[in-house]
């Protein structure tokens, strides 16, 4: 498989899969990315496989007709029950969290034990459970649905007393297991990382798939062919332009956001 030179392609339910791209950017400066945020029909979470299959597939098509050559998937739900079919779908390689977030989990537990924080559909998929034991059978995994969390920040709510009682309410339970790593298996959950340590304590590692995924993609992928300080361009495309996705993607990438150009639905259906 030859390497892609162009633009990359990242796409996610929201806004979260925005964590990814400011990954990428820490580590690839240079690297041109379109990015996709299904923000009329977010969350992927609580619908069916199928639906979740073929949401993908449209995006992912779309994505490699705007001349992407190289697609990530950031977003754990699909990449758990689509990636499969993105692969066998578009001509360019494919890259998804589950198992960079598996491989990073697995080297970092000291106790053999692993919970990981998802969609409902992320967790019922069994997928990082599956991928997490081939590499090392004797962890054990604790699963546990957090489906408020993406809400949270698809509304700017990702700190302050709200948050902190849903994780709450979502960890102790978890917690109470003893594990010692934590996966943050919904790329939209590292907004909610000071949160999530508050209530995890210093004990526990926080595994961000965001950051596995960049550094999987840092090691496909050769430096982009610029002149030293160019920042490569970021053009996002969204479903719906009238959510505050600006001021919330701004405060993820740290940066003005650039080009932002909606989608009408009806572009996306495959014939």
């Amino acid at each position: 498989m030859s390497l892609p030179g162009g633009p990359v392609g990242v796409f996610d339910s929201g806004v979260g899969g925005l964590t990814v791209v400011a990954e990428i950017r820490r580590r690839m400066p240079a690297q041109d990315i379109l990015y996709f945020g299904d923000t009329a029909r977010v969350p992927y979470g609580n619908k069916s496989p199928e639906t979740v299959r073929r949401y993908s597939l449209e995006i992912g098509r779309f994505l490699v007709d705007q001349g992407v050559s190289f697609l990530v998937v950031a977003c754990n739900t699909s990449s758990a029950v689509a990636l499969d079919a993105l692969e066998g779908a578009v001509p360019v390689p494919v890259l998804g969290m589950i198992g960079p977030g598996a491989r990073a989990a697995a080297g970092a537990t000291a106790n053999g034990k692993v919970g990981m924080v998802g969609t409902r559909a992320t967790v019922a998929s069994g997928s990082y459970a599956r991928a997490i034991r081939e590499i090392r059978p004797d962890i054990e995994v604790f699963s546990r649905a957090c489906p408020l969390f993406v809400p949270l920040v698809e509304e700017g709510w990702s700190d302050g007393p709200v948050a902190l009682q849903v994780a709450h309410r979502y960890l102790d339970g978890l917690l109470k297991t003893g594990v010692d790593t934590l996966i943050l298996g919904c790329t939209h959950y590292p907004v909610l990382i000071p949160v999530l340590r508050q209530v995890a304590g210093p004990g526990v590692k926080l595994i961000s798939s965001a950051e596995s995924a960049a550094e999987a993609l840092n090691a496909l992928l050769p430096a982009a062919p610029r002149e030293e300080g160019t920042i490569g361009r970021l053009t996002c495309y969204v479903t719906d332009s009238g959510t505050h996705f600006t001021e919330i993607a701004q405060r993820i990438l740290g940066e003005p956001l650039g080009e932002l150009i909606a989608v009408e639905e009806e572009r996306l259906v495959i014939p």
